[in-house]
């Protein structure tokens, strides 16, 4: 019978290490709550035309990555590429512009068909937020800082973060037209995608990755140069905001982002430890989505980060520290099975960490279990213990051991508490 494997560009997260997962999502929602930014979460397929009108059909995610089917009720159904959209879907459908700004944030699975590679899947995990209801600098400068804290509070540290401006949409009209104009006497010397890209969305040929495209860009007017009145306002107080934080940027008038929503405020923070696939965080203000999606004309700004991309950066740097586990039980005999199993529910109860053997082989390899478990003790119960009623407890650090009576055990739980504290503060275990 042929194996059933895992489709290509999705992958298993197994336990050994998805405590990483459950670390930066801890770090995440503590930092976003002191924030007072609210989880919301939406569903993972929509309708295709929420992510055509709102990504934009000339982009790459919508022109040849997204996951679309018919339903059994003939609509066009896509599994989403990106956050966002749906949360500006969800954000005019409950009308929740009603309750003012809206900070809020969201993680879970997207999907784009992409070619596979370290960091990148065709089911990947984003974690993001925004801002809706806001066009004040400060906005831009609360989600860049806030991102900022997390990856600090990751222990991440050779991190630099890029900023770029693209403007309003006359603007952006503006620095389209000089960009072609550039271009073009280029165009048989650019790359396959970015020759067709030069007429339907010439600002993505500034992200291309080939070779000599990039030396073509490399002297193409930038779009700081076009940017009016108001939007350099914008971005100069973002710059001041930011710098009266002590967060350092550079600025890289060749940042444009991939998605056709983004104004004025565009960025990315990178990590100089990943290697080619090095953005962890990328964002920026997108003033015109509300509305293009049929909702009140709403400010908005916001980011997502790779999750998968950003594990692999951890996993690389630091070591995730051991679950602790306070008791490891051993057990062999009907009876004494049977009170292991009572015995760990009530320790579980009394808040202790537990795990029971349950392999019933010979005492021998479950001790063997026991010490690779980094349990602090071992609970002992044989056919002895079980007649009597009593178990015997072994700290596994020093050998050291004790009886106690099943009912004892469960009334000197603190006294044993601050027993396990020593021994993992300290590496030994106090005398009785």
């Amino acid at each position: 019978m042929e194996l059933i494997q895992a489709i290509r560009g999705t992958r298993d997260i197994l336990p050994d290490e998805v405590g990483y997962w459950q670390w930066v999502e801890s770090i995440a929602r503590t930092i976003l709550c002191k924030a007072n930014y609210l989880e919301i979460r939406t569903p993972i397929f929509e309708q295709t035309s929420l992510f055509e009108r709102g990504i934009g059909e000339a982009t790459d995610v919508v022109g040849k990555e997204m996951y679309t089917f018919s339903d059994r009720g003939d609509r066009s159904i896509t599994l989403r590429p990106e956050g966002t959209a749906g949360v500006v879907r969800s954000y005019i459908e409950n009308k929740l512009h009603v309750g003012g700004v809206q900070r809020l944030w969201y993680t879970g699975p997207m999907f784009r068909y992409e070619r596979p590679q370290a960091g990148r899947q065709r089911q990947f995990h984003q974690l993001g937020v925004e801002v809706l209801g806001s066009n004040n600098p400060r906005a831009d400068v609360e989600v860049i800082a806030i991102a900022t804290d997390i990856l600090q509070a990751l222990g991440l540290k050779n991190l630099r973060l890029d900023l770029n401006s693209v403007g309003d949409l006359e603007d952006r009209g503006r620095y389209r037209q000089a960009l072609i104009d550039y271009l073009t006497p280029y165009k048989d010397e650019l790359d396959a995608d970015s020759q067709d890209r030069l007429s339907r969305n010439p600002l993505r040929i500034l992200d291309s990755k080939d070779r000599r495209t990039q030396e073509i860009t490399q002297n193409a007017p930038s779009i700081i140069d076009y940017l009016g009145e108001k939007s350099r306002t914008h971005f100069d107080k973002v710059q001041q905001l930011l710098a009266g934080l002590g967060i350092s940027y550079s600025l890289n008038p060749r940042l444009v982002r991939g998605l056709d929503y983004y104004t004025h405020t565009a960025f990315e923070i990178i990590s100089d430890d990943l290697g080619a696939q090095a953005t962890v965080c990328g964002g920026g203000r997108y003033d015109g989505l509300v509305q293009e999606l049929g909702g009140p004309d709403t400010p908005a700004i916001g980011w997502a980060m790779g999750l998968e991309r950003l594990i692999l950066l951890l996993q690389q740097l630091q070591n995730l520290p051991q679950s602790e586990l306070d008791f490891y039980i051993v057990s062999r005999g009907e009876l004494a099975e049977s009170q292991a199993t009572i015995l760990a529910q009530k320790l579980r109860n009394a808040e202790f960490s537990v795990e029971v053997d349950l392999s019933g082989s010979a005492f021998g390899k479950q001790f063997k279990r026991a010490d690779r478990s980094g349990a602090v003790a071992c609970l002992v119960l044989g056919d002895a213990e079980a007649e009597n009623q009593t178990v015997n407890l072994k700290w596994l650090k020093t050998g050291e051991q004790n009886q106690f009576s099943q009912s004892d055990l469960l009334t000197q739980t603190e006294e044993i508490r601050s027993k396990i504290q020593a021994s993992r503060s300290s590496g030994t275990t106090m005398s009785q």
